[in-house]
Order: structure tokens, then sequence, then C-alpha cells
């Protein structure tokens, strides 16, 4: 069976592609279009889905999309009732559920096919169960927990849930405007953060403050625990609560987030940050508190799902998994053992939860073994890349192709240097983390790498922090929390006598969200790390995305131009490397000649 699963009309839009349950390829739109979190229908990444499974749209069986327009159809309506906003609600309403029904319509004008072409049934399946499905079927668990939350969807904030062998029960949930998400979102856009996402810069924020006693007073009159074990908001802090228009798309698929607070919020906590302005003590102050009143919210959740259910692990997905300072303290804070959080918690892993939804849940069909969702997306062979090189004219840069030897060699030298590589590598990552295939690479030691990389190559905030990835082997020597973290989803503390020795990656808390790096994983970036600690002694690289204010590089000509365009010292596309100094191979210096030379 062949199933294609959307995120469609909607922000982080993707693809995949399963055959028989077994992911064939899955991307985010966002990486072929070149537009942060591109929201609508995913047509580039459902043509490399079918390119990479060797099909095409006429032998899929089975098209699941992460969206249903009839669920929570009587909230809806109270909600409407409540508001006064019936014909303007209608309108909407019905607007998006055409976006979803004419999608066969959409996919044969664009992609050159005819409609009787399609024999593929179409599957709505409720945007949280997509969440759920993405983390419980990918997890090791046979039996676990589930927890869904972000800021919305299908009319929908939070679901827990059950997960038993190939089924999914549902058991609480949420409903619009109640949601944890939004309350982060609104303190995003309050301390001057206003693009859609921006809320992981207020998770580093954070550490540079501290809760205040009288702020967590307030924020505790914006959002209140209740004793079921769920939340609500005090609607009175929001905007547009009535007709809930906080979010649009402009004409080129960028997400826009509308203001989300309301006059009481400004009333209560005092003049909004304005971007571009200081950020004050007061700012880092409320951020952390906001930070500590999220994860005590959570907590409450939490607690309460593992008291119902009785059981030891947890499955974590939706937007505010993607939190991952409250990720690491989820299980020194609740009875839950274990946990696990996808690497696309996001709405753009939602594709793969419909599909795995589908196949799993509704169709029943035996539970597989866990999906390695990490690396799937694009792949560029070495005479693809010296294709490319070749029609370029790269005046000051030189060139080499190497062997992996003398690679991992010269590129260990260069960042012990101080030099900056790129490195790009295999198939790119599914998710909004960099794992070691697209990534920016930087010796963890030189305390004056952060500072440079911030200003001179991603050219962001100076508080933003950078992840170590380290060797699986050797976490316990240089993190508290001894845990398997593959993903760079969960924030660790350094242990003290180690912070010293890697201060690039050490956060201001004395923290790290650090990446652990198995051979049978990734072999090539395990052996680049092994071949670093033979050198140096410590199994640490810094890593972060290989991006500048844009989304992470998905081909050869994205990661040169980023390369070009910044100060990195160094390129390597697989094993070819590109370098602002010569580059000594066998006594000789290498540097490509082009067609204009």
């Amino acid at each position: 069976m062949i199933i294609l699963g959307l995120n469609a009309y909607h922000g982080d839009s993707s693809a995949c592609i399963f055959n028989d349950g077994k992911l064939i390829a899955a991307i985010e739109e966002e990486r072929l279009k070149r537009i942060k979190h591109w929201a609508g229908l995913p047509l580039l990444s459902i043509q490399f889905c079918l390119k990479e499974a060797g099909l095409s749209l006429k032998e899929i069986d089975l098209i699941t999309i992460s969206k249903d327009p009839q669920a929570k159809l009587f909230q809806k309506f109270i909600h409407i009732i409540k508001y006064g906003i019936l014909f303007s609600a209608l309108k909407d309403r019905k607007q998006s559920s055409q976006n979803v029904k004419k999608l066969k319509i959409d996919l044969t004008n664009a992609l050159g096919y005819e409609l009787d072409d399609i024999k593929a049934k179409v599957r709505y399946i409720e945007h949280h169960r997509c969440h759920m499905a993405c983390s419980y079927y990918n997890s090791p668990f046979q039996n676990a927990a589930i927890v869904s939350l972000d800021g919305m969807g299908d009319f929908t904030s939070l679901m827990t849930g059950v997960g038993k062998d190939n089924t999914i029960l549902p058991l609480k949930s949420i409903s619009y405007p109640h949601s944890i998400g939004y309350f982060y979102t609104c303190f995003t856009q309050f301390l001057g953060f206003h693009n859609y996402g921006d809320e992981y810069k207020v998770m580093g924020l954070s550490s540079y403050g501290q809760p205040q006693a009288e702020m967590l007073e307030k924020l505790y009159d914006v959002i209140k625990l209740k004793r079921n074990g769920l939340f609500e908001l005090n609607t009175k802090y929001l905007s547009r609560v009535g007709k809930g228009d906080w979010n649009s798309i402009d004409k080129n698929g960028k997400p826009i987030i509308k203001n989300k607070f309301s006059k009481y919020l400004v009333e209560i906590f005092g003049k909004p940050r304005q971007n571009g302005e200081d950020i004050l003590q007061h700012h880092k102050d409320l951020a952390a508190s906001v930070q500590k009143v999220t994860e005590e919210t959570v907590f409450h959740v939490i607690q309460n799902v593992h008291k119902e259910t009785g059981l030891d692990y947890l499955c974590l997905s939706g937007g505010v998994a993607q939190n991952s300072v409250l990720n690491g303290k989820i299980l020194s804070n609740t009875p839950f053992k274990k946990l696990f959080v996808p690497p696309n918690a996001h709405d753009g892993g939602t594709s793969v939860g419909s599909a795995l939804y589908e196949y799993q849940h509704n169709l029943k069909n035996a539970r597989i073994a866990t999906i390695n969702q990490t690396y799937t997306g694009n792949k560029y062979s070495n005479l693809a890349i010296e294709k490319y090189l070749n029609n370029l004219n790269l005046g000051p840069f030189h060139h080499a192709n190497v062997e992996d030897d003398f690679l991992f060699d010269f590129v260990c030298d260069a960042l012990i240097a101080g030099q900056i590589v790129g490195w790009f590598q295999g198939r790119s990552e599914f998710g909004p983390r960099a794992l070691g295939n697209r990534s920016i690479l930087a010796d963890p030691r030189n305390k004056n790498t952060r500072n440079h990389i911030n200003s001179k190559i991603k050219r962001r905030e100076s508080f933003r922090p950078f992840a170590p990835s380290i060797l699986n082997e050797y976490v316990s020597d240089y993190f508290e929390n001894d845990e398997s973290t593959p993903f760079m989803e969960k924030v660790f503390k350094i242990r003290e006598g180690k912070q010293d020795e890697i201060p690039a990656v050490c956060h201001i808390d004395g923290t790290g969200r650090l990446q652990t790096v198995k051979q049978e994983d990734n072999p090539r970036y395990y052996k680049l790390l092994s071949a670093f600690y033979y050198k140096t002694g410590t199994p640490i690289l810094l890593n972060t995305s290989f991006n500048e204010n844009e989304p992470i590089v998905n081909a050869p000509e994205e990661a040169f131009q980023c390369f070009k365009r910044t100060e990195m010292d160094i390129l390597v596309m697989e094993n070819h490397i590109l370098s602002r100094k010569p580059i000594t191979l066998n006594n000789q210096e290498h540097r490509i000649l082009t067609k204009n030379e």
C-alpha cells in the first residue's frame, strides 16, 4: 500500500511517502521553496517524494492530510453563537473546507494529470491525532501515554491519549482559544519577536533572567491551572478571540502572525518591547517567568496524564514540544521514566503522522519497527556536486576532491585552528534541527566562537546558544543526565567540571541542547566527531543549522551561496572541500579551474 501523507494549506507544509509502512521520503516545502514555514499545497515536496519512490501520482493508494474540517463542529458552533460572528465564521469555515476538498483538483492542475488519473482515496485526519501518531508510532514504546501540545489545530490546542500496540485512544482535549502555545506566543510578541516561529528566541533569552514573584503572580492570572489536569486562559488578555484571525498567509506563502495580546496585557505588564529596541533585564526576567509558568503548566498536565494512565513511558509532540528546555526537565518533574520526542514534533511532522495514523490505527496493520525519520530529504552524489562546481566561477575559492581519511584529518585541523566549517552530506534532515547533514561546525573549546558565528555567519541575536553534538558513549562524562537525545530535543545541565572545557556550547546557565551521535545513526558524522576526539580529547563539536536567516540549506547551490556571503572558512560537500585558503594535499596546493579561466 502506497500512502502519500501531507501537511497542506498550513504552516510548515510538508509531504512524505510510505510503502507498506516503510518511510521512503519526507521533506518540508520550505526547504525547496526557500521561504520559512511556507504554507500551502506542498507540490515540490510531493514531486520529490514521488521521484524518490519511483512512482507517479496514479500509483498512490491513499492520500492523507493532517486536517479535518469536521472536527469539533459542536464546539465551533457554540463559539460562533457566543461571539456573534455567524456569517463571517461560516464563510471562513466553508473556505477552509473547500481548500481541503479540492485537493485532487489542485494536484491534477499543478502536476499535469487528469482528474480521473488519481484513484487514491483521500483521508482527513484530525490535527492532534497526527501529532500523536508522529511521536507514538516512531517511538520505541509498545505502550505509552501521549500528549500533543501546540498553538491550535482543528480547534484544539491539547490532546492526551494512550498508545497501545497499533491503536491510539484519545483521553482529553482543550479547545480554542485556550492554548499554552498562544500563551507563549503572546509573550513572544510582547518581548518584540513578531515572526511566525519566533518562540525559540524567548526560550533562549529566558536563561539570562530570573523568574520574578510579582511577574509569576500576574502570569497566573493569564493562564489558570484546573483541578482536572488541564488549564484555561483568561481571554481578556488575548485580542481577536472571537474571530480568531491571528494568522494569515501572504502572497508568497509565508505565514504572518498578527498581534495576539490585548490592551489589558499592556496595562498589567507595561510597555511592550519594540523590534530593535535594547533587551533590558526586565525583558530577560519576563522571558524567564514565562518559561517557568509554561513548564509548570505542562508538568501539571503530564502529571495528571500519568495519574490517569499509570504508564511509565511518555510520547510528546506538537509545537510546544520544540521547547527543549522544557523537555529536559520533564522526567525530573513528573513520574514518567522515559520520554520520546520526535525530530519533527512541529506541524511539519503531521504529514508523517497522518500517514501512520491511517496505516496503523484506522487500517489496523500490525505495529511496525521504529521508523528512522531523521534523514529523509534530498541527497547529492559527489558527481552531481562536482558538476555543479565545474559550472561556477569560484573566484578566490580553492577546491579539492579527496578521500575520507584526508577529509576528516583536514577538517579537524581546520576546526582546531579556529575555522568555521559548513558541513553538507547525505540526505537532508526532516525537521527544524540540523543533525549533522546540513550543519555549521566549530570547535566548542574556543570561547570566541559563539559571538563570531552569531554576528558574522548567522547574523542573529547575541544571546542565542549553540548545540553540542557529542559521541553517545561520553554523554555521562559531560552532562548530568545520561540520556540518549539524538534529535537535539532536550537541554541538560553540563557538569561543572566540564563547562570551561566547552564554553562555545555552554549556555549562560550552564546547560546545553545536546545531540547524542551513534555510529549506526550517522556513520560519517560519528567518524568526524571521533577524529576530533582523537586529536583533542574532546568528543564534542559545536553544531548549528546551515543557514543564515533562511530555511536550512537543502541543495549544493544554497550551501555555496550561504558559504560565499558569510564568513565561513571552509565548505565541505560530501568529499569536496572549498576553502578561502589554499588546500594542501600531497604537498600540492589545489584549486579548481573554471570554464572562464
